[in-house]
């Protein structure tokens, strides 16, 4: 599967993150090991995933050995970290 990654894939995926995580925040903060096992799962499943698969894409975009930056994946990196910091401020004015 090839899925190119755009800076809207990347906001948008930074916006699922963000107002998913609170919402499931509670769920995890016994302190037993069955919560750290679902903390990590958590986390996998609504942040990394997310973030891999929305923001640095499955598909290859360079060569092999190639020394350049790639500064669309800094621009896909920026969105989904902006429309995260945004979403999570606007829950907290929003509970506020």
């Amino acid at each position: 599967m090839k899925l190119s990654a755009t800076p809207v894939t990347a906001a948008l995926a930074g916006f699922f993150s963000a107002a998913t995580w609170p919402v499931l925040w509670p769920l995890f903060e016994e302190k037993s090991s069955s919560s750290s096992v679902l903390l990590m799962l958590g986390s996998i499943a609504f942040i990394a995933l997310p973030a891999h698969v929305f923001v640095v894409g499955l598909k290859r975009s360079q060569l092999p050995g190639t020394q350049t930056l790639d500064t669309a994946l800094l621009k896909r990196i920026g969105a989904w970290l902006l429309a995260a910091a945004v979403t999570a401020a606007a829950i907290a004015l929003y509970r506020n």
